[in-house]
C-alpha cells in the first residue's frame, strides 16, 4: 500500500528522492517510480540491536539521507530509529492509531465507523516531514486490453478466507462464461489449485509459475481479480485492475481496502455485530462458528461479476 503513496508523493514533490528499504523480494513492486531507489536487504543479516546498528551505519553511509520516515513502527524499526536519532537524524513515524482500531474490533462496540485509510497514514508521515501530498485514491489502469477473471482464494489467516468449497464453486460457475486464472502462494496452495484447474474447464493455474513482476503483469491484463482481504487485492490496485474483495472477520472500516477499489465491490456479511473482531484476521472466532465467512453466499460474488461484459 506504500506504492501508490510514493508514486503520487513524488509526482507532487519533484525535488524529493526516496530510498525505500525493505526485503529483497519486494523490489518489483516499486519498479518504474521516478526518483525512488529501492534498497533491498536480507533481514536475517541484521538481527537484534547490533544488526540494526550495522544497518543504520550502512544506510547512512551509502545514502546520506536528510530525513527518515518509518512507515512500519515495529520493534525492529523502533530500535533503528533510536540509533538514527543518536546520529542526529530527524525521524517521522506512522501513527497506527491502535486505540481506534482496538475500539473498532471490540465486539461490544455497536457503533462501527470508517477509520482513516492506511495510505493516508503513510502520507501523513511525509506531511509531518513538510511535504505536501494529496492522494487521488484512484488506481491507474496499466494494460488497456483486459480479459479473464483472476481468483485468489487464499489468505494468511483463517479469518480472512472464504471456505475453499465456496471459492471452488465460484470458479466453476464463472468458468462457464469466462476464462479463470488461479493465483496462490505456497506449495500446498499450488497443489490445490492444480487440482481445481484439472476439474474446471476453461481455467488455468498460474500460482507458482510467475515472478512477482510477471504476476503483476498478468493481473494487469485481467478484467477483474477476485481476492480475499489479502495481498492479491493490493496487487490488483498496483496493477490497475478492478478487484472484488471478500471480507470475513476483518472489515474495510479498518482502512485496508485496496487503493482505488470500490466499496461497491466489497463482499461481506453486513448484519453481524461482532464484525470486525480483528484488524488482520489472525484471532479465533468469538462465536466459534465463523459466521462471517460461512454465511457468505457464492451468489454474492457472482452478482458482482455476471452483469459485466467480459472477454474470454
Amino acid at each position: 500500500m506504500t506504492v501508490p503513496v510514493f508514486r503520487e508523493l513524488l509526482e507532487q514533490n519533484h525535488d524529493l528522492e526516496i530510498v525505500m528499504v525493505s526485503r529483497n523480494n519486494f523490489a518489483d513492486l516499486f519498479q518504474g517510480i521516478p526518483n525512488l531507489i529501492f534498497k533491498g536487504i536480507n533481514i536475517d543479516d541484521y538481527k537484534g540491536f547490533l544488526g540494526m546498528r550495522k544497518l543504520a551505519n550502512r544506510l547512512t553511509k551509502e545514502f546520506k539521507p536528510d530525513l527518515v520516515a518509518d512507515l512500519h513502527d515495529v520493534i525492529r524499526t523502533k530500535i533503528l530509529n533510536q540509533i538514527l536519532k543518536q546520529k542526529r537524524f530527524s525521524i517521522f513515524t506512522i501513527d497506527k492509531e491502535k486505540e481506534e482500531k482496538a475500539h473498532l474490533t471490540d465486539i461490544w462496540n455497536l457503533e462501527k465507523r470508517q477509520l482513516k485509510h492506511n495510505t493516508e497514514r503513510y502520507a501523513d508521515v511525509f506531511r509531518q516531514a513538510g511535504f505536501a501530498v494529496i492522494l487521488s485514491h484512484q488506481f491507474r489502469v496499466g494494460t488497456q486490453q483486459k480479459a479473464g477473471i483472476g481468483l485468489a482464494p487464499f489468505a494468511q489467516h483463517k479469518g480472512k478466507m472464504l471456505p475453499l468449497e465456496k471459492s471452488f464453486e465460484v470458479a466453476k460457475i464463472l468458468s462457464e462464461k469466462y476464462k479463470i486464472y488461479f493465483f496462490g502462494g505456497g506449495k500446498s496452495e499450488v497443489d490445490i489449485l492444480n487440482q481445481w484447474a484439472n476439474q474446471i474447464s476453461n481455467s488455468e493455474n498460474v500460482a507458482g509459475k510467475f515472478t512477482l513482476k510477471q504476476e503483476l503483469q498478468k493481473i494487469s491484463e485481467l478484467e477483474i481479480m477476485i481476492s480475499m482481504d489479502s495481498a492479491n487485492m493490493h496487487l490488483a490496485s498496483i496493477a490497475g485492475t478492478r478487484c472484488v474483495s471478500v471480507w470475513g472477520s476483518t472489515h474495510p472500516f479498518a482502512g485496508f481496502l485496496g487503493y482505488g477499489q470500490s466499496e461497491a465491490d466489497v463482499v461481506q456479511v453486513k448484519d453481524l455485530s461482532c464484525r470486525p473482531c480483528s484488524v488482520f484476521g489472525d484471532l479465533p472466532c468469538y462465536r466459534g462458528d465463523w459466521a462471517c465467512l460461512e454465511e457468505l453466499q457464492v451468489q454474492q460474488i457472482i452478482d458482482k461479476i455476471l452483469p459485466l461484459k467480459i472477454t474470454n
